[in-house]
C-alpha cells in the first residue's frame, strides 16, 4: 500500500499554504505594470493551490508591504518573494531583504524565502534568442 505524501491529503499532516509574491519595479506606464498583473495570473493559472500576488517597489501600488499582507490575509504561511529583475543591483540586495526582514518581525509565523533575479537561466536565453530571430 503506498503512503501518501507529507503533507498530501489523508497523510495526517499539515500542508503548508504556500504564496509567491512577484515583485518588479513599478513604472508610471500603466502597460508596465499590467505586464507583472498578467504575468501573476499565468503563474496562477500553472499554480492554483498556490496563493500569487504581486507588488511594485516604486510608483504605484501594490507595494511590496501591501503585496506581503495580501499573502498573508489569504493564509499564506509560507511566502516566495520572486524579483522580477533580469539582474543583481540594489533592489535585490538592499531594498527587497530590508522590508523582507520588516515583515518577518510582523508576520513571526511566517516563512519568507528570497529568491534570485532571472539573471542567466537557460529559459531567459532560450527567450532572448526567440526575440532576436523575431527582430530579423
Amino acid at each position: 500500500m503506498r503512503r501518501p505524501r507529507p503533507g498530501a491529503p489523508g497523510s495526517g499532516q499539515h500542508r503548508v499554504k504556500r504564496a509567491i509574491l512577484l515583485v518588479d519595479h513599478g513604472s508610471r506606464r500603466a502597460e508596465a505594470n499590467a505586464q507583472l498583473g498578467a504575468l501573476a495570473e499565468r503563474v496562477r493559472l500553472r499554480r492554483p493551490e498556490v496563493v500569487v500576488e504581486l507588488a511594485h517597489l516604486e510608483l504605484v501600488e501594490p507595494t511590496l508591504t501591501q503585496g506581503i499582507e495580501a499573502c498573508v490575509e489569504a493564509g499564506a504561511e509560507e511566502i516566495a518573494v520572486v524579483p522580477y529583475f533580469l539582474g543583481p543591483g540594489r533592489h535585490t540586495q538592499e531594498d527587497i531583504p530590508r522590508q523582507i526582514d520588516d515583515a518577518r518581525a510582523r508576520h513571526p509565523g511566517v516563512v519568507f524565502r528570497i529568491g534570485e533575479p532571472l539573471g542567466l537561466h537557460d529559459r531567459l536565453i532560450d527567450a532572448l534568442l526567440e526575440r532576436a530571430d523575431e527582430a530579423s
